[in-house]
């Protein structure tokens, strides 16, 4: 028997229901908004696999085409890989939930969301969040929930929940927002340039806008949901590690200090396997195990690092709470490139290339569920195994890889006006060098590669990740914590939260919040994010010393681009039959040639020579003839009565023979011939659209301007 919930979210009315589809998953729901409707399905295995040391769980979310039907792409006409839009909406999905789940539980979960119906205006990744906090809710599985998702917009000053795509498009603020009943849980999103006040005030309206949705799923739990399962959790036997405390002892300390981030490990690691080798000889290795030893240390390294953050105020690298490690930055490192820069903060390193391109190089994708279909605007995002000295699979970019790119693409954006700069603009970021948040680092060494190609970038973009360390009372509440600016590796992975804010000194643009507990007050996020914009305007000081606006010129390298504007009814003579026109021009002239639907025309070439040669050739074929300018033209038809001058391509008038010289001609032939080439002035167009053209007047007006610059003037005669 279904069972189906209503939350109603401002004037939107969003449906659950659970118990008539995947019945035989440990939970499954359905969940509708307009006609947008998707199935989550959670499933958790009953054993974990021998020798499992981790917590296997899998999100995925796909979207099918037959759901806006519509036929996939492509020749086998079947959904494929997964696309950049379906990874992000995993990672959306995947990170509120993950910490939810209980520590030291390693059997394998798979929460999997499918689109079964869009309706072109509802975006369905906020629906696969609530979808698969409500399908965990209704099964067996452990998990601490639920939680409520919603969109947040921005138009007009008035914040909108769960937009259409429609409204969307008219906001400057993009807010994804997960909450628990008191506190906030993650975030992410892009705005432009919005001010802290006004991003906090989002972040309490996307949580009021949480809480029906939270009741609704509380609702179902009860009505629909099963008795949770019995688990056993895996914790280091309390012998073991009560003696590896022990035999670590006074060392752990100095060697987590060690300044340097591979002599750090160096030290720890040599620590533990003097540890682990004692452990042995007294436990005997069925009892220590590689999982054991592997678990004792890391519950050793975190009480310590944590404990030298909240009982000595000292940090891993003897930094301060608020201090941000050494930054350096250098631009136009590489010569063929069309930008580039280096940015580095302590052991980070992000090397941003730009590329310039034309409209033709954007991205196109399908697009099942609405909105933009393409995107002149690209950063990715890579991160080889050498940044951190490692070795390991090498492949295409993962989930990770793609996350970060969208971030850090989704920060700088906004500052790129595409109108103004009608370039299609791609950025690599390649992490050379990673102890913490390359992501924000992209952001910054993808602005100073801007400016380094010219790029007329509106303000210089920085980006900062804030953590914190906490500690909780008996009653589960924070009881003291401390916020730590520019995080290092081990104090993400030993601490409780990675917030990445990014921004100009005007505003933030790419925000991005990932716990380890269960949520956090709102008064803290408010000090958070007080603390990322102090750190972000002193990273665009220290970055405007480096380069401080963008360049005058572009590279030497890089495609030029003119404008020019014709009438949109001679888009069809512009380009010719089956193409035979804009094909010749752009054979002879070496360039690009793209057209909008309004008459604009964007000519691309590396060569001036070549653009004046497309320009003019553009210009000659679809402007008209004005009243009161000068022609340079061919005669091309003579007759008793005066000459025909073609001044533009196709285009002719007639000069009479009273115009042709400033005295009496007796006959067209004394003054001119056929294929002469003589300036003319139009004197006017007939209601038949006859031209009326003038050689003494253009000679007339040259005698003026040469007797203006004290020159002789010409004879205006043959």
């Amino acid at each position: 028997m279904s069972e189906k919930v209503t939350a109603k979210v401002g004037s939107q009315e969003i449906h659950i229901e659970s118990g008539k589809l995947a019945k035989q998953a440990d939970g499954a729901v359905t969940v509708q908004l307009g006609e947008t409707i998707i199935i989550v399905a959670a499933c958790a295995a009953p054993n974990a696999k021998p020798g499992q040391d981790f917590f296997p769980l899998t999100v995925d979310y796909r979207e099918k085409a037959a759901a806006a039907g519509k036929f996939p792409g492509g020749y086998f006409k079947r959904e494929g890989r997964p696309t950049e839009k379906e990874i992000l909406t995993c990672r959306l999905t995947d990170r509120p939930i993950r910490p939810l789940f209980p520590k030291g539980w390693y059997n394998e979960v798979q929460v999997q969301t499918v689109l079964l119906s869009a309706d072109g205006e509802n975006d369905p990744d906020i629906l696969s969040i609530i979808g698969a906090s409500a399908a965990l809710m209704v099964s067996d599985i452990p998990w601490a929930g639920p939680l409520g998702a919603v969109r947040v917009a921005r138009v007009e000053g008035q914040f909108i929940a769960n937009p259409t795509h429609f409204q969307q498009a008219a906001s400057d603020l993009d807010l994804v927002y997960v909450g628990n009943e008191k506190d906030v849980v993650m975030f992410e999103g892009g705005a432009d340039e919005i001010s802290e006040a006004d991003f906090n005030a989002a972040l309490k309206f996307a949580h009021e806008a949480c809480q029906p949705i939270i009741a609704a799923q509380k609702e179902l739990a009860a009505k629909a949901g099963k008795a949770k399962r019995q688990i056993t959790v895996n914790v280091v036997p309390e012998e073991i590690l009560v003696e590896a405390k022990k035999l670590a002892g006074d060392r752990i300390v100095p060697a987590l200090l060690t300044t340097a981030k591979l002599a750090r490990e160096a030290a720890v690691k040599e620590v533990f396997a003097d540890v682990g080798k004692q452990l042995v000889e007294k436990f005997g290795a069925e009892k220590v195990t590689e999982f054991v030893l592997k678990d004792a240390q890391y519950y050793i390294q975190k009480e310590a690092v944590r404990g030298l953050i909240l009982d000595h105020g000292k940090r891993l690298d003897g930094r301060g709470a608020e201090d941000i490690r050494a930054i350096s930055g250098e631009v136009g490192l590489l010569p063929r490139v069309h930008g580039s820069a280096l940015f580095a903060r302590g052991e980070t390193q992000a090397l941003a290339l730009v590329t310039l391109g034309t409209s033709e190089d954007g991205q196109e994708y399908d697009s099942y569920t609405g909105g933009k279909t393409e995107k002149n605007f690209i950063l990715h995002y890579n991160f080889p195994n050498f940044s951190v000295g490692e070795t390991g699979r090498i492949s295409g970019p993962g989930r990770r890889e793609i996350g970060h790119g969208a971030l850090a693409e989704r920060s700088v954006a906004p500052l790129v006006d595409l109108k103004e700069f009608p370039y299609a603009i791609r950025i690599t970021s390649e992490i050379m060098e990673s102890n913490g948040s390359t992501s924000m680092a992209s952001v910054c060494s993808a602005s100073l590669a801007l400016m380094d190609a010219g790029v007329p970038l509106k303000r210089i973009v920085a980006g900062i990740s804030v953590g914190i360390c906490t500690e909780y009372n008996e009653n589960k509440e924070i009881s003291r914590y401390k916020l730590l600016t520019d995080i290092i590796g081990w104090e993400d992975a030993f601490c409780d939260m990675d917030c990445k804010i990014a921004g100009t000194d005007k505003g933030i643009t790419g925000f991005q919040l990932d716990l380890k507990l269960k949520g956090l007050p709102f008064s803290i996020m408010t000090e958070t994010v007080e603390q990322a914009r102090k750190a972000r305007l002193s990273i665009i000081e220290s970055m405007k010393k480096t380069l401080a606006e963008p360049r005058s010129n572009l590279s030497k390298y890089a495609p030029r681009i003119r404008t020019l504007k014709i009438d949109p009814d001679k888009i069809g003579m512009l380009i010719g039959p089956g193409g035979k026109n804009i094909k010749r021009i752009v054979e002879e002239s070496g360039c690009e040639i793209n057209i909008d639907d309004d008459g604009t025309v964007h000519v691309y070439s590396v060569s001036e020579d070549g653009m004046q040669i497309a320009e003019d050739a553009i210009t000659g074929m679809t402007a008209e003839i004005e009243i009161g300018k000068t022609y340079r033209g061919k005669v091309v038809t003579i007759k008793e009565f005066g000459c025909f001058v073609e001044v533009l391509p196709g285009k002719d008038g007639l000069v009479h023979i009273s115009e042709l010289a400033n005295f009496r001609v007796k006959a067209t032939e004394d003054i001119v011939k056929v294929g002469d080439e003589i300036w003319v002035k139009c004197l006017g167009i007939d209601e038949k659209g006859r031209v009326k053209l003038s050689r003494r007047a253009a000679m007339e007006d040259r005698d003026k301007e040469m007797a203006a610059k004290g020159e002789k003037p010409a004879e205006a005669k043959a």
